[in-house]
């Protein structure tokens, strides 16, 4: 969990300053993704597809049940 202080820096920052941090931070980690044995690497980006499809699937209920309210 980020601290109160972190997560206000971030609310601070303006939409591009958090997308250089984002992509930056993307950049300095993509070659760890691939680092060790195939099995490794698969299981790795296995995890991702599943945590991205569960936040996909969360954001998607919540739309669901914005548009539901009257």
């Amino acid at each position: 969990m980020l601290s109160p202080e972190t997560l206000e820096s971030y609310r601070r920052m303006t939409p591009v300053e958090r997308m250089k941090m984002t992509l930056e931070m993307i950049e300095e980690n993509w070659p760890a993704l691939f680092r060790g044995p195939p099995e490794l690497v698969d299981r790795r980006f296995e995890l991702l597809r599943r945590e991205n499809d569960q936040r996909n699937r969360r954001m998607l209920t919540a739309i669901a049940r914005t548009r539901k309210s009257p």
